[in-house]
């Protein structure tokens, strides 16, 4: 939980804190989960809930050498495993995770505004909707997760 706080301190995600991080981190309907080590600790983590990645975050100081890149391979080949396509919803103010997606492949499918927050907290956010590429993209991503299995652990 530490990394989580880090991220959230550094990067505002997830964009509220939650009242039980230790439960956020492992929601309803959890299918499959993935932390990424660096240096022998936790400095990412990635869940996979039926077809929606609903968590993905890496620590500030581990960024730029991979870590989400390979956490989105293990997502993707877990799914492609199960036989669907993975979706995922991310602020649009989030540049690099937008960057990450796109540069995978995924397609963004729509932005909207949803309302976040508890009554009289709410607040209005922007979010884009992603879907995986499909055909080719998805054998390549389970290719790379069993090629780039180090670093990244169930």
């Amino acid at each position: 939980m530490a990394v989580l706080a880090e991220v959230h301190a550094h990067s505002g995600y997830p964009h509220h804190w939650p009242e039980e991080p230790g439960r956020w981190l492992t929601p309803d309907g959890l299918t499959a989960a993935w932390v990424a080590e660096a240096g022998g600790t936790v400095a990412g983590h990635a869940a996979l809930c039926g077809r929606e990645v609903s968590r993905l975050y890496v620590a500030p100081g581990a960024r730029g050498h991979g870590l989400g890149a390979r956490l989105m391979a293990a997502v993707e080949a877990e799914a492609a495993a199960r036989g669907v396509r993975p979706v995922l919803e991310v602020k649009t103010s989030d540049t690099s995770a937008v960057a990450l997606y796109e540069r995978r492949g995924w397609v963004r499918r729509g932005t909207e505004r949803q309302v976040w927050g508890a009554a009289g907290a709410e607040e209005t956010v922007e979010v884009h909707r992603y879907e995986a590429p499909t055909g080719g993209r998805r054998a390549e991503a389970a290719a790379e997760a069993k090629a780039e299995g180090g670093g990244v652990a169930v």
